[in-house]
């Protein structure tokens, strides 16, 4: 029987699922609840490549607005790699997104990769993971609620490169759980905790000063119950990465935030943890 010819499609909800799931093959150790609040933020952004019903790579390929857009989620299956399978799925997610500046968060191995399709390094993250013992959040931290999220959204916005309200809103609700500095009606910073297949994961945090990041970060270690945390950092938080090798966190893999385009204008300096390594 002749194979099917791969014919590219915008994945369902079961797709992005599958994706996460295969993310979880992969050892990236995604959230529990990830696909449906991914979906979110472009609800188109997410291809496969299909062998008549099979779905065989997949990529998200996510629109923020006209002006950006990030990968994430790549992913062939083993047992199809080395077919162009993935080159195919790659191609369409870049087609995309077109001339929009694009990011992704490349691991070393495929850096080298990336360079030659056109993305440049721009800081690189590094991964924690501890268990803070007693965690006590301080004074100024609340629990994200309704009436907070239109402040979110907008103290967001100079920490990203672009806006992703719908996304957020998501992400800040249940079953994750969202904290924020508070200080006389007025956000200094958030940061949003989420279980995942190991431990619990950090992203983002964004915050004014050291203080406040490393309440926030006592504050998702409260949430977690006492379990693992893993939280992706850039490196130039040394002082934040100090507080963490004080706490018992120890390194682990490295990513290198890259872009084809101009790269985004951040606020650097608040940028305590990346939101994720698959949506930015």
């Amino acid at each position: 029987m002749d194979q099917p010819k791969p014919e590219i499609r915008v994945l369902d909800g079961a797709g992005v699922e599958r994706l996460v799931a295969w993310a979880r093959d992969e050892g990236w150790n995604p959230g529990l609840a990830d696909a449906a609040a991914f979906q979110t933020a472009d609800p188109e952004g997410f291809l496969g490549c299909f062998l008549g019903a099979e779905l065989v790579a997949g990529i998200s390929a996510i629109a923020y607005g006209e002006g950006f857009g990030f990968i994430g989620l790549y992913i062939c299956r083993p047992e199809h790699r080395g077919r162009g399978y993935g080159k195919l799925v790659w191609d369409a997610g870049m087609a995309r997104l077109g001339a929009r500046t694009i990011g992704l968060d490349g691991v070393p191995a495929q850096q080298a990769n990336y360079a030659r399709m056109g993305f440049v390094a721009d800081y690189d993250t590094l991964r924690w993971s501890g268990r803070p013992a007693h965690p006590q959040p301080g004074a100024n931290i609340v629990t994200v609620t309704p009436e907070l999220v239109p402040q979110i959204l907008a103290y967001d916005r100079p920490h990203f490169p672009a806006e992703r309200d719908d996304f957020l809103r998501a992400w800040l609700a249940q079953p994750r759980h969202a904290r924020a500095v508070l200080r006389n009606g007025n956000v200094y910073g958030y940061a949003v905790v989420r279980e995942c297949h190991e431990g619990f994961k950090i992203g983002p945090l964004f915050a004014d000063g050291l203080q406040d990041a490393k309440a926030l970060l006592a504050a998702c270690a409260a949430a977690s119950g006492g379990g693992t945390l893993h939280i992706d950092v850039p490196v130039g938080q040394e002082a934040f990465a100090e507080h963490l090798w004080a706490l018992g966190f120890s390194e682990g893999f490295a990513t290198k935030r890259m872009y084809r385009g101009p790269a985004p204008r951040l606020a650097m300096g608040g940028i305590y943890g990346t939101t994720t390594l698959e949506l930015g």
